[in-house]
């Protein structure tokens, strides 16, 4: 176990009265794979003090400079990649694959939003009025604060930094409580590439204890917040008037199966999505929709794949699905499967936490299959956050849309088929914001642009070109030469 310190208004420090977090592997309980300081609300006025010279600075600098030491950092998470996964594996949960490809995934994202700089920054407009020329140009809005969740925390703060930076703003990041060390490898890289000082601070520590003066300071421009519905809600409640708010929240991503559809390509698309991560991703496929004709067939051969995955320690090269992330979000998972055999479902695979040694020691969840579910149950309707899929079974395409579209969420859809009749229908008429075709529910890249519609998130879309909306403001200037 090591002490790390955080990034806070230029330097590497600890909380100032020397208390500090424990963080704990969720492959087993009983170690302690690290330490973050406590900060508290005092230091937060740090972090914005110095946020607010280096925002200017930061703005000050060139377009393509700015571009520059993003890509610079790119390199330097490239060149760090085995440690840094090793740590994202030893705090969170996932396997080794899964955080290895989660560090080149967060590399791509500082790689594509610095080559952004060599786009056109402004355009140009006519004017009636004589001698006056017209440009459009975009502005960083100031001081951002970052909050991010424990599932992706690697990427999901590159997700929201990239183009925090990249538009010449500065950020306060407050990565989750169970996993702030990745954050710090994250932080390393872009002081280590060039950063000015100031320009981000990484605020390790409680919610409870500083949100309140994260959230109040009048110099906060921005919230971009991905997490749950609940807290999404209290920070849109906190905010004072004019501070803008970017949320990414829950899904209850389905993936319909038709009766034409490939089904080879199915299974093990569908099997990957709902429990790759250990179905902790807000885009894992949650809900299966299947045309009657094959339900039965697709069931028996689903639950001999789910059967064959090796719950284990991320960094055991034979596991296939690790912990959830906490004794906490495991208790959650296990209560969900249990209101829904509660309420009819058939148990069809897993439900259960191992209790042989050695995985008894940690955060794990068999990956769980269950049947006979109806519209009505919770389990069809709540986000779990765990690798738990709920299956219903309809009759054609028309009452497949309804079961997908029968949801509070609207993140993610998949539909499975060889018609292209009935590709470009669900196209059409699945209400999410991510919708594809033989595809699974996850998987979209750092320059596709990302988002829900209804409950799962707000207007603002994350990554792409569309993620720099949020986070720069539009000014028009007029200018008459003559």
């Amino acid at each position: 176990m090591t002490d790390s310190p955080t990034l806070l208004a230029g330097s590497w420090r600890a909380a100032a009265d020397g208390r500090w977090l424990d963080v704990l592997n969720p492959a087993d309980q009983r170690e302690v794979v690290g330490r973050v300081p406590a900060l508290s609300a005092a230091e937060i006025a740090e972090a914005y003090d110095a946020a607010e010279t280096a925002a200017r600075v930061w703005r000050s600098t060139g377009a393509l400079e700015r571009g520059a030491i993003l890509s610079k950092a790119a390199q330097i998470l490239r060149e760090r990649r085995d440690a840094i996964a090793t740590d994202l594996v030893r705090e969170m949960g996932k396997t080794l694959a899964e955080a290895t490809g989660e560090v080149a995934k967060t590399a791509d994202f500082f790689e594509y939003y610095g080559a952004l700089a060599r786009t056109p920054q402004e355009y140009g407009l006519a004017d009636a009025r004589p001698d006056t020329t017209v440009s459009v140009r975009r502005e960083p809005v100031g001081i951002v604060v970052a909050i991010t969740p424990w599932n992706d925390p690697l990427l999901t703060p590159a997700r929201k930094l990239a183009p925090a930076l990249a538009a010449g703003n500065a950020v306060l990041l407050k990565p989750a409580t169970e996993t702030p060390l990745v954050s710090l490898h994250l932080a390393r890289a872009l002081v280590d590439a060039g950063l000015p000082p100031g320009t981000l601070s990484v605020i390790t520590g409680r919610g409870q204890d500083v949100s309140a003066a994260l959230l109040g300071d009048r110099r906060l421009a921005a919230v971009t917040f991905t997490g749950s519905n609940d807290v999404g809600r209290t920070i849109a409640a906190t905010l004072r008037p004019g501070v803008r708010l970017q949320t990414e929240l829950g899904g209850k991503n389905a993936t319909v199966v038709l009766g034409d559809a490939d089904l080879d390509l199915a299974l093990a698309t569908v099997c990957a999505a709902a429990f790759g991560q250990a179905g902790q991703r807000c885009t894992a496929t949650s809900r299966l929709i299947l045309d009657r004709p094959i339900a039965a067939e697709f069931i028996d051969r689903l639950r001999t794949a789910v059967a064959a995955l090796r719950l284990g320690p991320g960094l055991d090269p034979a596991t296939t699905m690790g912990p959830v992330v906490s004794r906490g979000q495991q208790k959650t998972v296990l209560d969900h499967i249990g209101a829904a055999v509660a309420a009819g479902a058939r148990l069809v695979h897993g439900g259960n936490a191992p209790t042989a040694e050695p995985l008894a020691h940690g955060c794990y969840v068999e990956p769980t299959l269950l049947a006979d579910v109806t519209p009505a149950m919770a389990i069809w309707r709540d986000e779990v956050f765990g690798p738990v899929l709920a299956i219903v079974e309809v009759d054609g395409f028309d009452a497949a849309c309804a079961a997908l579209n029968d949801s509070a969420f609207g993140l993610s859809a998949s539909l499975f088929t060889r018609s292209l009749a009935a590709a470009h229908r669900f196209l059409d008429r699945a209400d999410t914001g991510q919708v594809a075709v033989n595809l699974p529910t996850s998987g979209w890249d750092v320059h596709h642009p990302f988002g829900g519609f209804r409950e799962s998130g707000s207007a603002f879309k994350e990554q792409g070109v569309e993620g720099l909306a949020f986070y720069t403001r539009v000014k028009t200037c007029a200018l008459r030469f003559a």
